[in-house]
């Protein structure tokens, strides 16, 4: 099962239309997962032309997606258990709240966003994902968005690209 990963589209603040190379490169995908920071319905309309989308709501989003997707989730595809988390929140790092999210949990790998920081870490046998920005790369190099490989074992890749047009 192959899967689109972003975070923080914080649309249409940043762009009006999902950049092209996102859009390419989710081409074929069998599900999106959404870690946050949607802040238009429009963006999950625009992903769901591509494919189904999950997802979970971030700080700067609004009710509508609060109520639609919640905050926190497990979800299970191939066997696999698939934390999903944000990350905002007051103290430690983006990184630890989203561990930490999860620590009564069994999960394979935890999707988080809110940094904007392309991530891919394991940590005591848990895959930690941040997918980074495709439409708002702050001090990063380039915008990325991420793609899951579910079979015999899970596999995570990040993509970059130059621009947001």
């Amino acid at each position: 099962m192959r899967i689109g990963v972003v975070a923080d589209t914080h649309m249409p603040s940043r762009v009006k239309q999902l950049p092209e190379a996102l859009i390419q490169g989710l081409h074929g995908v069998e599900l999106i997962l959404h870690a946050g920071d949607f802040t238009s319905p429009e963006v999950i309309t625009q992903l769901e032309t591509i494919a189904p989308v999950e997802g979970v709501a971030g700080n700067n989003d609004g009710e509508e997606i609060v109520s639609r997707f919640g905050r926190k989730k497990v979800l299970v595809y191939k066997g696999f258990h698939i934390g999903l988390v944000h990350g905002d929140g007051k103290s430690k790092t983006t990184e630890r709240r989203a561990q930490e999210a999860f620590a009564a949990e069994e999960v394979d790998i935890i999707i988080f966003g809110h940094s904007h920081t392309p991530l891919m870490r394991e940590v005591e046998g848990v895959l930690l994902f941040n997918p980074g920005s495709p439409t708002d790369k702050r001090r990063q190099p380039q915008f990325s968005y991420g793609i899951l490989e579910l079979g015999a074992e899970l596999r995570a890749e990040h993509y970059f690209y130059d621009s947001k047009s």
